[in-house]
């Protein structure tokens, strides 16, 4: 056991760090539709063909920029990133996070867990605060450069998975190994676990986290408490707050709070383990 804690904060990204869904800020509007319309027009055609909503969405999203005669590639995808706004506080939150981590003896690690696309995230203004992004991919055709196929779909059951595969540090995702094999000492234990969402989609990863002895937290915008409360009465998450990242804020607060009792229970579960050691050696001597 490291006498360094890591920590993993885990967050969601749409709505949660960004304060809309990614494709909202330049991907939908290059496509003439307003947000409710194309939406929209995603249940309609995952309905009619039976889709899963992650593959429909991704599916659609193809079809949409070839009738507008948009080029579907991996580059065009990373452009409309750039407009992505986010939550007030989000663009320095991870810094802060990291140094006061750092001032008592922690290891911050930041991860994305979602089910947007990860070409949009990789073009967005914090792609480089994150050790790992896990969300959906396109596979792109080698001569043209345009996306024919999802190879990864994230939905809200499978975020879980990346829960693991930061856990124990597996993150080759075409490796379904390791991800399955059985550690006893994982590279960040479950108990060291902050995991970010904003509602329905991320209930499984939020209560798979506070039941592993990890932390949860909902983010809500503001005049949206509604939204959450029932998580936090239903004991889905451990907490409730207002998505503000700002330095004083009440996230801000609590976040450092649930840091500082992680790094004392490493301390402590560290000590235990060192006492029984040197007890049975003096047994066993």
């Amino acid at each position: 056991m490291k006498k360094k804690p890591t920590i993993a904060l885990m967050y969601d990204f749409d709505k949660t760090l960004a304060d809309q869904d990614m494709q909202n800020y330049t991907f939908i509007p290059n496509l003439g539709m307003t947000t409710d319309e194309f939406w929209s027009k995603v249940q309609s055609f995952r309905k009619k063909n039976y889709m899963e909503s992650i593959l429909g969405y991704m599916y659609y999203s193809m079809i949409a920029c070839k009738e507008k005669g948009i080029p579907f590639t991996k580059e065009y995808l990373y452009s409309t990133g750039k407009d992505i706004k986010f939550y007030k506080g989000v663009t320095n939150w991870f810094d802060r996070i990291n140094q006061y981590g750092e001032s008592i003896g922690v290891n911050i690690e930041h991860y994305i867990i979602s089910s947007g696309i990860k070409e949009i995230v990789d073009g967005c203004s914090i792609a480089d605060k994150f050790k790992k992004i896990f969300a959906c991919q396109y596979y792109y055709d080698e001569e043209s450069g345009e996306a024919i196929w999802p190879k990864i779909a994230i939905n809200y059951t499978q975020k879980t998975q990346y829960i693991f595969r930061v856990s124990k540090g597996a993150f080759d995702e075409s490796d379904n190994n390791k991800v399955n094999e059985k550690m006893t000492d994982r590279v960040i234990p479950y108990r060291n676990m902050i995991y970010f969402g904003d509602g329905v989609t991320d209930i499984p990863c939020m209560t798979f986290v506070k039941k592993q002895g990890g932390t949860s937290i909902a983010v809500y915008t503001k005049g949206q408490k509604n939204k959450v409360t029932g998580l936090l009465l239903d004991d889905r998450v451990n907490y409730i707050s207002p998505a503000d990242y700002q330095e004083g804020s009440d996230l801000d607060q609590l976040v450092k709070c649930i840091i500082h009792q992680m790094q004392l229970q490493h301390t402590l579960i560290l000590k235990q383990r060192q006492q029984r050691q040197r007890e049975s050696k003096k047994n066993n001597g």
